[in-house]
């Protein structure tokens, strides 16, 4: 039996996708993992603790999903189930990718204590995934990535546009 506190949220739970790839729903059933959309993300995310949601993308478009699906119960395994799962429901993940930076499916986006913490974009070879992800627990939490345009306070120095 585990001493972690079991989350309820207090969002309607989201249903199985009807077009599930079976990977995705393997890692519901057997390992624990929920589904989220934009909606339920936050509050899932508001529970104590490193939590870790998939972006696997379109399967046919982006096969590596599955492989990540495949292996991330074996991550759990591998960290002594530190953190728990999520998977985003396909017609969300665009927004909730725009939201946390993740430009590349398939994505793993690590969140500790409601807090963005860091992604891990594609499949890795084992022993490099083991590496990313001890990192990711290890990290402290960050604010999420911006589109990449650097912001600079009006008047203040810095890249601009105008040379």
């Amino acid at each position: 039996m585990s001493d972690r506190a079991v989350f309820i949220s207090p969002s309607p739970p989201v249903a199985t996708p009807a077009s599930a790839p079976p990977l995705l729903l393997r890692l519901v059933r057997d390992f624990g993992a929920v589904w989220v959309d934009d909606n339920s993300l936050r509050d899932w995310l508001a529970s104590a603790g490193d939590r870790v949601v998939l972006l696997a993308g379109d399967p046919v478009r982006f096969p590596e999903g599955q492989d990540v699906a495949a292996v991330l119960p074996e991550l759990l395994k591998a960290f002594d189930r530190r953190f728990v799962v999520a998977v985003v429901a396909a017609a969300h993940e665009d927004a909730i990718a725009r939201r946390y930076g993740a430009q590349r499916w398939p994505s793993l986006l690590f969140f500790r204590d409601g807090q963005y913490v860091t992604t891990i974009a594609g499949m890795q070879d084992w022993d490099v995934f083991l590496r990313m992800v001890a990192e990711a627990l290890a990290m402290p939490t960050s604010r999420p990535p911006g589109i990449g345009i650097p912001l600079v306070a009006e008047g203040g120095s810095g890249p601009s546009c105008g040379a």
